[in-house]
């Protein structure tokens, strides 16, 4: 007879699922040993909230949901940030964790504290396994991650309940809900109308728009109808951004909102194609005018209030940008020209032309590195520059953390998709004070054998805070640190290690990189305060 965690890994590979990422423990050897045997490949991480990250980039690959181990008590508290990113970036997730059981419980405290009440609030539910619901409450928990909006779900697997059988389900699975529609109504006929009508239409798509697979109608809408793109960072790529009216990303730069809220602000029409501002910065709440046409298509209800629209249809992104499209007729003005100019105006901003520097450092990557590349990027002064700037050929690739813009994300980020996608290059761009919170997983990037090529941007400050104080005319604190050598710690930890000090000199370990079976670190030099005037 199969047992509980025999069937959870069995639903977990008919969800897509194959692979998983933790720290065992005691309490969660036999969920580990069910995953292993129904196909799902456990790797072992060096801290759960990598490993919750490494979870995530392989959802960017396969689009199956990603899946987090953590053993009891401190694993469960290790993973908590990594599971509110999750719920904040609409990143779908099982998080598997180990419990005592309820009558142990009563009187053992070691490593013991309430899971469900610490993951209640940065989770869409917190469900206790048992056997005799066990394939309902494991189907229940996939559903309602990947369902609109995507998110992690937790799910408290008892020590004696994990080994024991599982009773077979009583009724059907859940059906997968066919995609819905806009209603004929007043209301969709007045949008049709103002879209047929706009001669200055702009508009943003977001990550909603990838979940629904609505890359065709957007792409349609940008050519077809001659409609400027921005997208958040999470949607780069969803129209390649070599096409002349793609814009590209934007939400955390207010010197790219100098150019982009003007650009929005004059549009005679704003359409948001899963739009969803939680990736965005202050500025982008409430940027257009109480009386500008704005039509909005949502996966969900807008209960967030940082902006409004005209009229909100909520259901299918593609299928309601397709059925808005239907027979519209191009109406805009815009030119090819005209679109390159603002693109001009913004990459002035973010140089990429400098003979040394952030800038130069994007530069030579993303002219050396293959087109297809899957990048990754940490947070920090390094990644709203190298988000404008770093241009995406096609949807998800470029992976970071965007609505909690949690620091240590981008090497597991680039681990996890390296594991799913072995055949692409994996580019991780991070900062050196983001790489020292996650030096660990160099050994696991080791273990996996996961050559990914791991750009630092070292100038031994947080930058990004240090430019912060500055404009509020605070003194230096807490923000500045030693020099760490990274390309010596590549290299003791199993990867090649380079240092670099220019552009040749980056373009000769790319090379190297790029024909070596192991990571590499590329320690990339710049000087403190490298991004004033550009972010």
């Amino acid at each position: 007879m199969t047992t509980v965690s025999e069937l959870i890994g069995q639903r977990l590979h008919a969800a897509g699922c194959r692979r998983a990422f933790g720290i065992p423990g005691g309490e969660v050897l036999a969920v580990m040993q069910g995953l292993d045997q129904a196909g799902v490949r456990f790797t072992l991480v060096k801290h759960e909230n990598a490993g919750g990250f490494m979870a995530e980039g392989v959802h960017h690959r396969d689009g199956a949901p990603g899946v987090l181990v953590a053993t009891l008590g401190p694993g469960v508290a290790n993973a908590v940030n990594v599971v509110a990113n999750a719920w904040q970036d609409r990143v779908p997730m099982l998080f598997l964790t180990g419990c005592v059981d309820e009558s142990e419980a009563a009187t053992y405290t070691h490593q013991v504290f309430d899971h469900a009440q610490l993951m209640r609030p940065i989770t869409k539910a917190s469900l206790r396994m048992t056997a005799e619901a066990a394939e309902a409450i494991i189907d229940k928990a996939i559903a309602i991650a990947m369902d609109d909006p995507p998110g992690p779900v937790h799910i408290d697997v008892p020590i004696s309940v994990a080994v024991q059988p599982a009773k077979p389900a009583a009724g059907s699975r859940r059906a997968v809900p066919a995609p819905s529609v806009p209603a004929d109504s007043p209301a969709f006929e007045e949008a049709r109308q103002w879209l047929a009508a706009a001669k200055r239409p702009v508009m943003i798509a977001g990550v909603e728009a990838l979940h629904h697979g609505a890359q065709d109608e957007v792409r349609a809408l940008v050519e077809e109808l001659g409609i400027p793109l921005i997208t958040t960072y999470k949607a780069k790529g969803i129209v390649d951004e070599r096409h002349g009216f793609v814009i590209g990303g934007a939400g955390l730069s207010p010197m790219a909102d100098k150019v982009l809220l003007p650009l929005i602000q004059e549009a005679d029409l704003v359409l948001l194609a899963g739009y969803d501002p939680i990736e965005m910065r202050v500025n982008w709440r409430n940027v257009w005018g109480a009386d500008q046409r704005v039509v909005e298509f949502s996966a969900t209800r807008n209960t967030h209030y940082m902006h409004q629209a005209s009229h909100t249809f909520v259901g299918s992104i593609k299928e309601g940008l397709r059925k808005l499209r239907s027979g519209i007729r191009r109406a805009s003005t815009w030119s090819a020209a005209e679109v390159g100019t603002i693109v001009g105006a913004l990459a002035a901003i973010c140089r990429t032309d400098e003979t040394w520097g952030p800038g130069a450092i994007v530069d030579v990557a993303r002219r050396v590195l293959p087109d297809d590349t899957v990048a990754s990027v940490d947070s920090g002064a390094h990644r709203i520059l190298l988000s404008q700037s770093w241009k995406c050929y096609e949807p998800r690739g470029l992976m970071q953390s965007s609505g909690l813009c949690t620091m240590g994300c981008s090497l597991p980020l680039g681990i996890g998709a390296k594991l799913a996608d072995p055949a692409r290059a994996v580019a991780v761009f991070t900062g050196d004070a983001c790489l020292e919170m996650t030096l660990g997983e160099l050994a696991t990037a080791r273990d996996a054998q996961t050559p990914v090529i791991v750009f630092v941007f070292a100038d031994e400050s947080l930058s990004l805070i240090e430019i912060k104080q500055r404009a509020n005319g605070q003194e230096n604190l807490g923000v500045d640190f030693a020099g760490t050598d990274f390309a010596a710690v590549g290299r003791a930890l199993g990867g090649l290690g380079f240092d670099v000090r220019s552009r040749d000199e980056l373009e000769h370990a790319i090379g190297q990189s790029l024909e070596a079976d192991c990571f590499s670190v590329i320690c990339c030099h710049i000087p403190r305060k490298a991004y004033d005037g550009r972010i």
